[in-house]
């Protein structure tokens, strides 16, 4: 038993230093293959990078750079992000895919180092400018939004906090548009507690934190929104596309420039099809996606908030106002459906057996894969036997 309890803080000390020692290399190797389509002007001449694309399946070349009409769509985790991504990724057009969860913390990263006195000097010091920095994010991040799924003609990305760095991803990528997500604070509060969705600095145990916290969020995310003009961000009710999901989509491809198609209005028929939807295996919103649009999510947070914590709302939380919600309304008057989404809603209680054994074999399949990811969690010989159980998983629910 010392023996092995030896060996796994001997493990856990190595993987230490490999981090400790990868980080900077992967950083070094990722500034030296800025792959900027711009021309880079530097003291010694032009660098010109070579032209980006990938193949799709239909023998077609797409080509990628920084002038893209990228898609960015962001706002609070549990505000909706997934199903506006699913709803565009039934768009011929476009594909987004699942969250990446790296692009939001290299940007976080970045202004780490720009905000450390430091740090912003060793990297003057090593001639990596402000520019150099720039175009190796840049680089990075198209690289990821580009190659973690297939091609197509609009590319988007759902990476909810990337929204807090709006005006600097326009900085990057200067004919992107962005979403920005907005929805009930205590709706999103109260569905990140009772799912145990793990966010940082979130108690997961105190509502009134968690609408602190969200309100800050959202006052960071709309003021970003807000500084690029509605012809570059525009501000989207989730309550609003669930209830007319038609007029609004319409509105947001319009937005988007990109013609109508009426597979938006029809997500579920296409997740985890060939061709279709790729959906996550471990993020807790899929088991939603998986149903047509619905209104059953819109007021499940009434009753649920301390009292204490309800009376005192519109203190905790005034961004509730701003953003057009009543503080004091549990809950607030969000409209009425279409008879589209009360016909979908209708067919989902009918079914309801149906759907609940779909939603707990999902959650049945993600338990399962945390728990293969943590016991295998540093073996190699037990990793080839993860990445085989992982195979199986995978294929039994696709």
């Amino acid at each position: 038993m010392y023996s092995y309890s030896k060996k796994r803080m001997v493990s856990r000390t190595l993987k230490k230093y490999i981090l400790f020692i990868c980080c900077p290399l992967f950083l070094i190797f990722l500034l030296y293959r800025s792959f900027s389509p711009c021309t880079i002007q530097t003291s010694n001449g032009v660098m010109v990078a070579a032209q980006r694309y990938i193949m799709g399946q239909d023998s077609k070349k797409y080509v990628y750079n920084r002038s893209m009409p990228i898609i960015f769509i962001g706002g609070m985790p549990r505000s909706g992000t997934t199903l506006l991504r699913v709803m565009l990724d039934a768009h011929p057009d476009v594909r987004c895919g699942e969250e990446t969860r790296v692009i939001p913390r290299l940007l976080s990263l970045k202004q780490q180092w720009l905000k450390s006195p430091v740090e912003s000097k060793r990297l003057e010091e090593a001639g990596i400018s402000g520019d150099v920095l720039d175009n190796a994010v840049a680089s990075f991040t198209l690289e990821i939004i580009a190659r973690h799924g297939e091609p197509a003609p609009r590319l988007c990305n759902k990476d909810p906090f990337t929204l807090r760095s709006a005006v600097y991803l326009h900085s990057l990528f200067p004919k992107a548009k962005f979403i920005l997500l907005i929805r009930d604070g205590r709706a999103v509060v109260h569905s990140i507690i009772s799912r145990k969705v793990t966010i940082t600095g979130f108690d997961l145990n105190d509502y009134r934190q968690c609408l602190v916290k969200w309100n800050a969020a959202m006052s960071a995310m709309y003021s970003q929104c807000l500084s690029l003009g509605p012809d570059i961000c525009m501000p989207v009710h989730y309550e609003q596309v669930v209830l007319q999901p038609r007029p609004w989509m319409e509105e947001i491809l319009k937005f988007l420039e990109i013609p109508w198609n009426e597979s938006v209005l029809h997500h579920e028929e296409l997740v985890d099809k060939p061709g279709g939807i790729s959906i996550s295996k471990l993020e807790r919103s899929s088991d939603q996606v998986i149903k047509p649009i619905n209104i059953e999510a819109l007021t499940k947070w009434v009753g649920q908030i301390p009292e204490d914590v309800v009376r005192d709302m519109a203190t905790i939380a005034p961004m509730l106002s701003t953003l057009g919600y009543d503080p004091n309304a549990n809950p607030p008057d969000y409209g009425k459906p279409d008879a589209f989404v009360l016909k979908n809603t209708n067919f989902i209680k009918k079914n309801e057996q149906l759907w609940a054994s779909k939603e707990r074999e999902l959650q049945k399949q993600r338990d399962l894969l945390k728990k293969i990811y943590n016991r295998n969690k540093g073996s190699q010989k037990s990793g080839s036997s993860s990445n085989f159980e992982v195979k199986a998983i995978n294929d039994k629910i696709t």
